[in-house]
């Protein structure tokens, strides 16, 4: 490497990285809407539809169970396909699945139709992070990273308010509800079109030529990519995120995430009935206010994501989440008490949430990158699907008050899981970020003498 010249890594930040990371984004903008409209048009839909509580959770999981099927299919996809393909082909889903939603009949079609959008959900979980993780410089990997999570929960809130508009669009207001995720599915699609491949991605698959005319085109004519030579071209292979040397991380990367998301989308899919239930005059201005803690937290989350190290964020923000959880558990029927639990959880599982696009996609080398994203992402969506499931039967047979202290339990789980396995990968290259455990340890050593 010549005096002037720079590692990818270490390249500055220009208006591609800024471009591919809007791009990006606005995927998971897409991804929030889709699975954040479906909470008010149940509101319409369970007495249109005349829902029991398992068709509530059903249709309220569908798209968390396509997205577990969508990101293990889609992460080996795009680990052996390449990110270019998949990065189209979501939103070609997104858009064609809002529009069907339209015209459902019943609610065995809206759940199928959910189901395959939230497949393509999932494959835009693999892949985002995996994608934007391969192109920006290592300074500002953590945020970017982190944005992602931030502009998804801009979406999610976007859809409560969209969906608080709509409800006085007459009896077939939940259909426009639906389908309004079509829009943003659109705008995001035109917006990808001409964004070049992952230049990691290609010189994994021996295709070093095209790998260094994007890098010169696109991230600087001083950038060169000698140090990613010496990864030798490898094929795509599942097995590998079993082994003895990567199993603990792919454990975690799955495990925290989980832990992190059934609570979450268990009470915020239905946090408009719950609030209803605590008889609340105006359950949209608790929601409002909970979805305004959200995007507060989501905006903090990017702030310092890179001012704490990986492994202290995620352990602290499991011990006030299950705390706030704990509380509300006690004292269930103090309404302000209640809000107040579930503001600051509100606010700090969506500040942590932003380690569920940056933590994996540091964790795992770039031939099973979107893979290991990919498989834990589904893990996570298990336990999201079964949550939102359950809630609302849970919440029928037992009360708001055990119900929120089983939510408590998991995420205590979760500080124990980050407490054994989670490692420290913020200071360090990508490459070097997801160096098997043993290897990554001794670095991280080195990095801190």
């Amino acid at each position: 490497m010549s005096g002037n010249s720079v590692s990818l890594d270490d390249a500055p930040l220009n208006g591609f990285h800024l471009r591919v990371a809007a791009y990006t984004t606005g995927g998971m903008f897409c991804d929030g809407y889709i699975l954040g409209i479906v909470g008010y048009a149940l509101t319409q839909l369970t007495p249109v539809m005349h829902l029991n509580a398992v068709w509530n959770g059903l249709i309220g999981a569908s798209a968390l169970i396509g997205i577990f099927f969508g990101s293990l299919v889609f992460g080996w996809v795009t680990d052996r396909l390449g990110r270019q393909v998949v990065y189209m082909a979501d939103l070609v889903f997104f858009i064609l699945g809002s529009v069907l939603q339209f015209f459902v009949a019943n609610a065995v079609e809206l759940f199928i139709l959910r189901l395959i959008m939230g497949f393509a959900v999932g494959a835009d979980y693999a892949l985002g992070p995996a994608l934007l993780a391969e192109f920006v410089p290592r300074k500002q990997r953590g945020p970017i990273l982190a944005s992602l999570n931030a502009v998804w929960t801009v979406g999610y809130v976007v859809s409560m308010i969209i969906g608080y508009g709509l409800q006085g669009a007459g009896p077939g207001a939940w259909r426009w509800m639906l389908a309004s995720s079509a829009v943003p599915a659109i705008i995001v699609l035109l917006l990808r079109l001409g964004t070049p491949e992952s230049p990691r991605w290609l010189i994994r698959k021996g295709r070093v030529d095209e790998a260094r005319r994007i890098v010169k085109k696109y991230i600087g004519e001083n950038v060169d990519i000698h140090d990613l030579l010496q990864e030798k071209p490898v094929s795509s292979n599942y097995k590998k995120l079993f082994s003895k040397r990567w199993r603990s991380r792919t454990a975690f990367s799955g495990l925290f995430w989980l832990c992190q998301v059934v609570p979450y989308f268990a009470i915020f899919t239905f946090v408009p009935q719950i609030l209803k239930s605590l008889n609340m005059t105006d359950p949209f201005v608790g929601s409002l206010v909970l979805n305004i803690f959200l995007l507060i937290g989501a905006v903090v989350g990017v702030v310092i994501m890179n001012k704490l190290s990986r492994r202290f964020f995620t352990i602290w923000s499991f011990v006030v989440m299950g705390a706030s959880l704990l509380i509300l558990g006690i004292w269930p029927s103090v309404v302000g008490l209640v809000i107040t639990c579930f503001a600051v959880f509100a606010f700090v599982v969506s500040a942590a949430g932003n380690l569920e696009t940056v933590y994996p996609a540091e964790l795992f080398p770039t031939d099973v990158r979107a893979s290991g994203v990919g498989v834990s992402a589904a893990i996570s969506r298990v336990g999201a699907a079964a949550g939102t499931f359950a809630l609302p039967v849970a919440i029928s047979a037992f009360g708001l008050g055990p119900t929120m202290l089983i939510g408590a339990a998991i995420l205590f789980i979760g500080m124990f899981i980050s407490m054994k396995w989670a490692p420290e990968t913020r200071t360090l290259s990508l490459a070097h970020a997801s160096l098997e455990a043993e290897q990554a340890t001794s670095f991280d050593s080195q990095m801190s003498s």
